[in-house]
């Protein structure tokens, strides 16, 4: 029976399981990436040291941490039986204090000092020292395993199999927490394959040259394609470990693989990297002059996610440019020229889509009560003034369209122009039909997302798409 001794917990990786370390250093170059030149330095002073220095300069709020809920719950039961808990970790001691006040759990605190980093032996001679020769220990790694041989039983908190099964041979098992299964599917969310629907609009110039039959074309197109997925998906990636704050506070983005801590934030900087070099190898094979969109791509993607995206309007510019010059990436890729209507046409509609995204998102902090959107220069009270500047972005587009109709370039491109009228009145239902759901409440946190789902919305584009291969290729006296 393991009843009434104190039951002494780590923090890194069991209690939460996250990294507050790690965290702490996320924290501190999205302060100033200027910081990155200190750490180094830093290092010199080793670990222990390391975490002062990092600790001098950033706080973690405790209650941005996620926590491990079924180990809380049993806590908390423990606790109520009068059982002692103690706080044994090697991060920093403001950390593992912060985290101590905030749950209001623990009777004792030992943590890393500025001259003495608790981890691994360090940490069971600690324990012995303040709590004990008797305790049982709740971990989650090998480096815990000195400790779990001098306890009374053992707390196994996401432990791998093998470890699991060494602590088995030398301690008994209080109680068992597995950790959440990683699996391909939670990579692929957080890679956000969904998003590389965007992507498609580098197919775009290839429709409207309507060189879709071109082989050369459709394989640099194809190699365009993947690289700009691959570079979101890495962009998403570091985006969320940017943004963590403000998805743990979100009722929906808190599961998010980085934010709810499922996926480690290093394994994820890892692949982010791996996913930008493969993006850049196919940019080389498609062209120089790709490459350099893609560069383009990726700086205005890194400075609307770590600056511009805070700003009033000025996100939904970004969002707008950042759609439009998919497009223009598409021409570079298949060496055509990109028309001025099309971009026109482009920059207002992408301009209406992005404030579908924020009207959308505002109207669900309303219905949530709430009115003021965390992270972003967003109020409620906005929406009387983002209403008619998207629906008039919508229509602005549709008068593009219609002055494209009666330009000179596309009479001589079409064999039947006029038809490209039914183009606009399924373009005026499709836009209107996304801003009438928006307003319900019902659309998804981004439309072009929403739109693939849609049924209503995958006919309207299927229509428009047959209506634009008939104005090509069928002369008006077809059915004459």
């Amino acid at each position: 029976m393991t009843r009434g001794i104190p039951l002494v917990v780590d923090l890194d990786g069991t209690l939460t399981p996250t990294d507050t370390l790690v965290e702490s250093v996320v924290r501190l170059i999205r302060t100033s990436p200027l910081n990155l030149l200190r750490l180094p330095f830093w290092l010199l002073k080793g670990r222990a040291g390391f975490k002062e220095a990092v600790a001098m300069h950033v706080s973690i709020p405790p209650e941005s941490l996620p926590y491990r809920g079924p180990l809380l719950d049993y806590l908390r039961e423990e606790k109520e039986k009068g059982r002692p808990l103690v706080l044994a970790t090697a991060a920093h001691q403001s950390i593992a204090e912060g985290v101590s006040r905030h749950l209001g759990l623990f009777d004792q605190v030992l943590a890393s000092r500025s001259d003495h980093n608790l981890k691994g032996s360090a940490k069971l001679q600690a324990i012995r020292d303040k709590v004990g020769e008797t305790f049982v220990y709740a971990g989650d790694s090998r480096a815990d395993l000195p400790i779990w041989r001098s306890a009374e039983a053992a707390i196994l908190v996401g432990v791998a199999p093998e470890t699991a099964a060494e602590v088995r041979g030398d301690t008994p098992i209080e109680r068992e927490f597995p950790a959440e299964r990683v699996n391909l599917a939670v990579w692929l969310r957080a890679l956000r394959v969904h998003q590389w629907t965007k992507n498609l609009l580098l197919l775009v110039p290839l429709l409207t040259a309507f060189s879709f039959l071109d082989v050369s074309k459709l394989v640099a197109i194809g190699l365009a394609f993947l690289s700009f997925s691959f570079a979101a998906s890495a962009t998403y990636m570091m985006n969320d470990l940017w943004d963590l704050d403000n998805d743990r506070a979100h009722p929906r983005k808190c599961k998010r693989p980085f934010a709810s801590a499922t996926l480690p934030i290093l394994r994820g900087v890892t692949v982010a990297g791996l996913a930008l070099g493969l993006a850049c190898v196919m940019a080389l094979a498609v062209s120089r002059g790709f490459f350099l969109m893609l560069l383009l791509y990726l700086v205005l993607t890194s400075a609307y996610s770590w600056v511009l995206k805070a700003y009033v309007l000025v996100d939904v510019l970004m969002l707008s440019i950042l759609y439009t010059l998919r497009i223009l990436a598409g021409s570079v890729a298949i060496g055509v020229v990109t028309s001025s209507w099309l971009l026109a046409f482009s920059a207002f509609m992408f301009l209406s889509l992005a404030l579908i995204k924020r009207c959308a998102e505002l109207v669900s902090l309303a219905q949530r009560g709430g009115h003021v959107v965390r992270g972003r220069d967003y109020r409620v009270s906005d929406l009387s003034v983002l209403w008619p500047l998207g629906v008039g972005a919508a229509l602005s587009s549709v008068v593009v369209f219609g002055l494209f109709i009666s330009a000179p370039e596309t009479v001589s491109h079409y064999a039947a122009p006029q038809m490209l009228w039914m183009v606009a009145m399924g373009l005026i239902y499709w836009l209107a039909r996304l801003w009438i759901k928006t307003s319900r409440g019902e659309m998804h946190e981004d439309p072009v997302i929403y739109a693939v789902k849609d049924i209503g919305s995958r006919i309207a584009v299927v229509y428009m798409v047959a209506v634009t291969l008939l104005a090509r290729f069928m002369p008006l006296d077809f059915l004459s």
